[in-house]
């Protein structure tokens, strides 16, 4: 092979290794900030990851809304209405916050099944409700209907 042709060959493979390694790094980089939302079915089938940042949303349970002695601390329940998780938040909770409200968390699912919140945001008014919110409660809900026995009504 001509000298001028193998330079040429091996700048292309250099080049293509380059490229390669380039796509490697942003793949992987854009997999560990990407962030799939799970509704409380699904957190307690555990098909959620533990440790790995997730998004869950539901409803907020009621009377299940519990402060501990520091303040900032709450401990709330939400559901989609078939299935119940357990969030934990440190800090201020937004002003449209309270009980029977959608709303979805950013955070963790620890080892205890009870998932800890980085985030959470309400809706913004009594309209709206996040579209993953919406959809995991209507799966929900359709599921529990076709799980009963007929003429039975749905708690």
């Amino acid at each position: 092979m001509h000298p001028k042709r193998k330079k040429r060959l091996y700048l292309i493979l250099l080049m293509v290794v380059g490229i390669g390694i380039g796509i490697g790094l942003a793949l992987n980089a854009f997999n560990d900030n990407l962030m799939f939302f799970y509704s409380p079915s699904e957190v307690v089938a555990g098909e959620a990851p533990s440790g790995h940042p997730i998004r869950v949303g539901g409803l907020v349970s009621n009377g299940s809304v519990k402060r501990q002695e520091n303040g900032l601390t709450v401990n709330f329940d939400v559901t989609d209405n078939a299935k119940t998780v357990t969030v934990e938040y440190t800090g201020i909770l937004p002003d449209l916050f309270r009980e029977g409200q959608g709303i979805v968390a950013r955070g963790k699912l620890d080892d205890h099944g009870v998932f800890v919140a980085d985030e959470v945001l309400a809706k913004h008014d009594e309209n709206y409700m996040p579209p993953e919110v919406a959809d995991a409660l209507k799966t929900a809900h359709q599921e529990g209907v076709e799980g009963q026995a007929p003429g039975t009504a749905a708690q």
